[in-house]
């Protein structure tokens, strides 16, 4: 499917007509028909013009100025079509009749040369359409191609159209590149440079010698190379047909000099149509690059001035980064010293938590082992009973301790042993839990399996000095 700005674009190419808003016009009136518009516009445009038609005065004003940087618009020297400014008479109708035949031929072949034109660009509209829909129609920088012509066509066209030119003319040339007209032109605006258009037509008489004498001498071909981005093009191709009519070539040899403009506008600056000398071309190219100077070195300085401004804008934006990244470092390793100090804290806390816990386990066991123990020696002590008083059948009993306090009490001489290490356990003077109980003389050991014996069975009767060891 062919879109509607194509159709525009193709329209405005083909016809030459610069008023969008017209061409729109036309366009609508035939439906959008592509072929029936522009066999319409051919058919009108076609007429046999009277001599007060006005489309037949002088010269044409070539382009507008740049938007006010100096450079004015830059009418056909009066040298480059060879024209004379005295009008011709009208012909008579007996020589339109006979030149009638001849007429309708010529039309004819426009009108089938056009719509093979307008197959080639349909056929590329349908193909450029068709790889879109995979995802491949994607033109330089990103940008959806805008061709009227795919880029491997007109390549294509470019690469034959050289070598058929160094064929006929040999090698010494302006150096035409390789590529569409458009490739070419985005090259001159990356290089500062105008592009130097030439369409061939090689069916036209002077060709031979112009390409021969003029284009292919010395002279110009180091000053086109030195100063300008070379096109080239045969009328029968489709891109150079295409811009034969962009350009409104009416006679060849013809030789332009174009300049990128903006809105993805051509900006024609000079057209030179007709043999020309070395001379003459020398002379008029010098006078356009001359006037065109200050533009491109303004566009020069420009595009100087924003990639200076680019990379500025990338250091600054380096050494932001270089900074962030330096701050997000110190960050990180604040954040992670905080958390080191805070783990460190952490375990601290709670070495000290199970330290406290600890201590206050301990202190509770310590003190229900000594409430036990206090229990412990109060129920020994009731289990004694009351003392005895001095009698036959009371034993006096002395205790001794490491410390060299003693403790002494009487006993029912049928009292156990038992019953002398509960007096020693009721005092709680001894914190050991194992000790025993020892005479001197003799020495006996009162332990474990003598404590079921009676003081008086034990020989302990009726008074007895004991020693307390303890038990390691």
């Amino acid at each position: 499917m062919v879109d509607a700005n194509d159709k525009l674009a193709y329209f405005q190419a083909i016809t030459g007509l610069e008023d969008t808003d017209l061409c729109e016009e036309i366009l609508t009136a035939h439906g959008w028909d592509l072929e029936l518009a522009i066999s319409s516009f051919t058919t009108t445009a076609n007429h046999t013009p009277s001599p007060e038609d006005p489309s037949d005065s002088g010269t044409t004003s070539i382009v507008s100025d740049f938007g006010g940087d100096g450079l004015r618009s830059i009418p056909q020297s009066s040298h480059q079509s060879g024209q004379s400014s005295n009008a011709v008479a009208a012909p008579g109708f007996a020589w339109r009749i006979i030149t009638l035949p001849i007429s309708v031929i010529s039309g004819s072949l426009g009108l089938i040369s056009r719509a093979v034109g307008l197959g080639l660009w349909a056929a590329g509209g349908v193909l450029s359409y068709s790889v879109g829909m995979i995802g491949l129609r994607v033109g330089r920088d990103g940008e959806a191609s805008a061709q009227l012509l795919s880029v491997p066509a007109v390549g294509n066209e470019a690469v034959q159209f050289v070598a058929r030119f160094e064929q006929d003319f040999g090698t010494r040339r302006p150096n035409f590149v390789s590529e569409g007209f458009m490739d070419a032109l985005q090259r001159s605006r990356n290089s500062f440079k105008l592009l130097f258009v030439y369409l061939h037509s090689p069916d036209h008489p002077d060709t031979p010698s112009f390409c021969e004498r003029t284009l292919c001498s010395e002279m110009l071909v180091a000053y086109v190379n030195e100063n300008f981005v070379s096109w080239g093009g045969s009328i029968r191709a489709s891109e150079g047909f295409k811009m034969s009519n962009s350009l409104k070539a009416s006679r060849y040899p013809f030789c332009a000099v174009v300049m990128a403009a903006t809105n993805q506008r051509i900006l024609l600056l000079q057209q030179v149509e007709g043999p020309k000398s070395p001379e003459e071309m020398l002379s008029i190219l010098n006078r356009v690059v001359e006037e065109s100077a200050s533009v491109l070195g303004t566009a020069r300085h420009e595009a100087e001035q924003r990639r200076i401004n680019v990379r500025l804008r990338e250091e600054q934006d380096a050494a932001y980064r270089a900074a962030l990244e330096a701050d997000q470092a110190r960050e990180n390793q604040r954040r992670e010293e905080q958390e080191r100090l805070e783990r460190e804290a952490a375990e601290a806390e709670r070495k000290r938590q199970e330290e406290e816990e600890a201590r206050e386990r301990a202190a509770q066991e310590a003190a229900e082992k000594e409430a036990a123990l206090a229990r412990m020696r109060q129920e020994k002590a009731l289990s004694l009973g009351a003392e005895p008083e001095k009698g036959p059948d009371v034993t006096q009993v002395v205790v001794r301790f490491p410390t060299g306090q003693r403790k002494e009490r009487r006993f029912h001489s049928t009292a156990l042993i038992q019953s002398v290490h509960d007096f020693v356990d009721s005092l709680g003077c001894v914190d050991a839990e194992s000790y025993s109980l020892v005479s001197n003389f003799p020495r006996v050991v009162y332990g474990p399996e003598k404590l079921s014996l009676s003081l008086k069975e034990a020989g302990l009767h009726p008074q007895a000095s004991l020693f307390l060891e303890l038990n390691s």
